[in-house]
This record gives structure tokens, sequence and C-alpha cells, in this order.
């Protein structure tokens, strides 16, 4: 890879520019919009960018110069296109513009997600993670299949970093909130509940937030502080496992901002450690929003052909990773693709005695003790309940044999993952069980592809470890809404499998129309959806 590419970053707080080349990043020059109280204000955001781009701009150029890159060395200009706050990427777009033409070189439009995850893999041995980006607007995990970058699991309402600031603005800490919950939760001595909130391979911050803010009134800062972050951290360290289980890939690569937190590192760590997957962390320069991230991933893109003209380079305020289709990388990585069901899920760790499966879920080392001990014991006795339910229900399900403490004995249901061999009738016929299983009361919680067993042309439901009892159509939203999203995220014919399970899904439940759209509305809620 040849070239040297000057980008430009304003999503947000930070207006940052650099330039890079395939070896390291040459110069770069920020400037960041400092409120005087409280969270970001767009439009001073923008504002800020408008009068101090020439300046960084200027500055990257000058840097750049000691190193001797002059200006007429420079290949494109990167920016970034989105996702971000609207006033702030049009103000950005516009010096780019502007910066492009006067060059007369090629611009390019870069998705800021996944500069974050780029960057990465360049600054880190990583060639093919799941990658957990969380920020202060973003919480997403994202690996790479079939030549886009795929969400497997993300918040439903705002981003973990928008959590902590927003717990911060009600405790009377200041902006921003994550590096003071931390210092805070460092002096605790005790652990509080607080909601857990893991759905399938989604979540959700806001309810957490709100629940953190009310136990103040009866604990001290500090372990409120330090049960909000273990909690949260727990919760998307378990989603990054799930993912880990579903695609099979070994290697875990930790993006964002809020990524410096030192207790997130640790958690995911021993995560890695115990699945026998590699852990990576870039250096903290490149964690947070900055310009050689968006220089980086628009050198991939150039090189790749990948360049805009003037007249399409829009910005996006909503721009989705898994809009962008992957030029600069093959369609295969090379990830290791499980093509049996694995002894070792997200969970729990399986064997077959004799015909009879036995579920262990072991502790979590990486969770806090009590959090731990509270979540294996739930899911166990729920799991073991729903099974049994559904069944009844008249959903194929293994036969319980005995439960105890967090152990499961059941019946071994001899068969293939549903991933590995889904086509639209079989989509269509998990519609009608899934339809089955709403229509009793019952909500799976964890819909994949992976949790859908077919064995002698039957299909079987399996790891009812999230479910629970609940006829909302919110629920039963949800609960398909994670399906669709696997389906998009791992099978290339995602929306004729949509489709079928519809078709399905209407066939055994009455109120399949009403649930359907109800996924329509909690897909937009996603941050960038």
């Amino acid at each position: 890879m040849k070239g040297t590419v000057l980008g430009i970053e304003g999503t947000a707080w930070n207006l940052s520019a650099a330039i890079v080349n395939e070896k390291d990043v040459i110069a770069e020059v920020s400037d960041m919009y400092r409120p005087p109280t409280g969270g970001i204000h767009p439009r001073e955001a923008a504002q800020h960018h408008a009068k101090y781009a020439s300046t960084v701009i200027r500055g990257v150029l000058e840097e750049a110069k000691k190193q001797g890159i002059d200006a007429s060395q420079i290949d494109a200009v990167s920016f970034s296109q989105g996702p971000g706050l609207g006033a702030c990427l049009r103000t950005v777009a516009t010096a780019a513009r502007m910066l492009a033409i006067t060059l007369d070189v090629p611009l390019v439009g870069v998705n800021h997600c996944l500069a974050h995850v780029e960057v990465g893999r360049w600054k880190t041995p990583a060639t093919d993670p799941v990658t957990l980006y969380v920020s202060g607007a973003n919480s997403q995990v994202l690996a790479y299949r079939m030549g886009k970058y795929r969400v497997f699991g993300e918040t439903l309402d705002i981003g973990l970093g928008n959590a902590f600031d927003k717990f911060a603005r009600s405790a009377g800490l200041g902006h921003p909130g994550g590096p003071q919950i931390e210092q805070y939760a460092k002096k605790a001595s005790e652990y509080i509940p607080l909601p857990y909130v893991v759905k399938g391979m989604d979540l959700s911050f806001s309810g957490l937030s709100t629940a953190a803010t009310a136990a103040l009134k009866t604990h001290p800062m500090e372990d409120v502080c330090y049960s909000f972050q273990e909690t949260a951290f727990a919760m998307v360290v378990e989603v990054t496992e799930r993912a880990l289980a579903h695609t099979g890939k070994d290697e875990v690569l930790l993006a964002g901002g809020v990524g410096a937190n030192m207790r997130l590192r640790e958690m995911l760590d021993v995560m890695c450690t115990e699945r026998g997957a590699s852990f990576h962390v870039p250096e903290k320069r490149f964690m947070g929003d900055n310009g050689a991230m968006i220089a980086y991933l628009g050198l991939l893109m150039y090189e790749s052909g990948n360049v805009l003209e003037i007249e399409r380079s829009h910005v996006d305020p909503n721009f989705r990773p898994d809009q962008v289709d992957v030029t600069w990388l093959p369609e295969d990585l090379g990830g290791r693709e499980q093509t049996k069901r694995l002894t070792s899920g997200a969970e729990a760790i399986v064997k077959v005695e004799n015909g009879v499966l036995i579920k262990e879920r072991v502790p979590k080392n990486y969770r806090q003790k009590e959090l731990d001990e509270r979540i294996r014991k739930e899911r166990t006795r729920a799991e073991a309940r729903l099974l049994s339910e559904a069944r009844r229900s008249g959903v194929p399900t293994p036969i319980i044999h005995d439960v105890e403490n967090s152990t499961i004995k059941m019946q071994y249901i001899d068969g293939i993952a549903l991933k590995h061999v889904i086509n639209e009738i079989l989509s269509e016929q998990t519609g009608v069980l899934v339809a089955k299983l709403h229509k009793a009361g019952i909500i799976h919680g964890d819909l994949t592809t992976s949790n859908l067993i077919l064995s002698n042309d039957r299909i079987y439901m399996i790891d009812f470890g999230l479910s629970f009892s609940d006829s909302s159509t919110e629920a039963r939203g949800v609960d398909v809404h994670v399906l669709f999203q696997t389906f998009e995220s791992t099978h290339r014919e995602h929306e004729q499998l949509t489709s079928a399970f519809c078709r399905g899904y209407r066939k055994g439940f009455g109120q399949a129309d009403e649930v359907l759209e109800r996924v329509k509305e909690i897909e937009k809620r996603g941050r960038y959806a």
C-alpha cells in the first residue's frame, strides 16, 4: 500500500487533522471543544470547529513539512462522513471539500465507527477480531463477514459513555463522567444490585443509569459508581463473548473512548483468557476520536479506489457501519468459523455423558462475584422452567432431567446449528415455532440461529438462559428483532430469510402484524439506525 492521506475528524468534541502513510502517523494536530458547563452543545461545537478548522489544518501541514512531507505529496483528503452531530459533520465536510479542491486530490468519506476498528487493526496484532466499540454515543459489537462489518449487538437506547455522563450530571460530577466514575469506584466497599439488561446480543443502559442515580439517595457515591461500572461492563463483556461464540473468531479488539477504562480492559482480558482468545487494545491516543483514524481508513479506501465526487459528499448523521461496502479487505479474512456446536458457549460449559447433556454455568471471573452468582442462579432456574413450558406449548425443546444449583441435565439433541443450513423453508418453520412460543407468553431472549438446532428434519429451540414470561408487544418485538439482527449479520440472504420467517410467524400468531410493526420501531432505536 502506497500513498499519503490527510484526514479530518470532527463528529463531536474533538476537531483533529492528521496525515498518515502506510507506515505511521506523520503528523496530527487537535483542538477540542470544551463547553463551560454540562454536555456537548451541537451548534457551539460546530462553531468551534468552523473557527479552528483552518488553524488545525495549517498546523498539521506545518508539522508534516518538518517530517519532509509537503502538501504537494498528499494523495487524498478524507473526512468523517458520519455518524455524528449533523452541524459538526457539515462543518468538517466543508473544510475537507475545500482542501481537496485546493490540493486537486480525491475526496474520501469515512465511516467514523469503522475508522475506530481499522486504526485498532493497524496499531495492534489483531487481524479478524470481534470489536467492542464503546464511546459516548456508541455501544456496538462488530465483526467482519462477507464483505461488510456486521453489527452483532448494540445499545437499544443510549451509548455507554452517555449513560455515564447522564449519571455524572445527576450526581453533580464533572464532565466527562467516565473517568470520575472510575476513580470513585476504586474506593468502594460494597456492591449494590442494579438492573442488568442484556437482550440477546443487544443492550440497554438508560434504566441502569436511572437506577444508579436513585441509589445515590441511600448509598455512598463510591459504592454506586463501583456497582454501576461493574454492571455496565459485565453487560458489554457478556455480549462480546456471545459474539465470539457465535462467530467462532478468536480475537477481541477494544475501541472507543470508554475503552480507556482500566477495569473494562481487565474484564475483557479475563474473558478472553478463559476462552483462549487474544485481546487487543491500541495505545490511548487512538482510542478516543482522532484524525489519524480518519486519515488511515481514508488511505485504505483511497488505495482500493473508494473515493467520492464532490456532489456526492453529503454527510449522514445516522451512517451505520454495516452500510459500508468494505472494498479494502478480501471477503474472507480467514476467521475460524465453527462448523459444529460449541462445547463452550458464552454462558456455560456443555458436555455429553451417556446421551445426557450437562450444562453448567460456571463462574465468570470477569464479573463481580455477587452479580455473577445472582445471574447464574436466576438464569438456571428460568431456563429449566421455561424449557419445559415451551415444550408443553408445542415447541420442540430438550427434555429436562435434573436441575441442581447452576447445572441442568437435559436431553441431548444431536443435530446441527441452523446457522449452517438455514434456508427460506427452515426460516418459515422457525417463524411458526416462535409464534407458538410467543402465544404461550414466553420470550426466548436470545433468538439466534446458533440456538436453533436441526435434528432429523425437526427444529429444536435451545438455550433459554435469557428467557422470561411476558406477553407484551414490546418484549415479543425485541425477541424477533434479535433474530432479524442475526439474519443480517450472519447470512447473505437475510432479506429472504426475514420474509420467510414473517410468513411462518403470521401463520401461528394472530398478533403477528402488531409485533412485526414494533420490530420496525425497535430497529430505529439503535444509536444509528
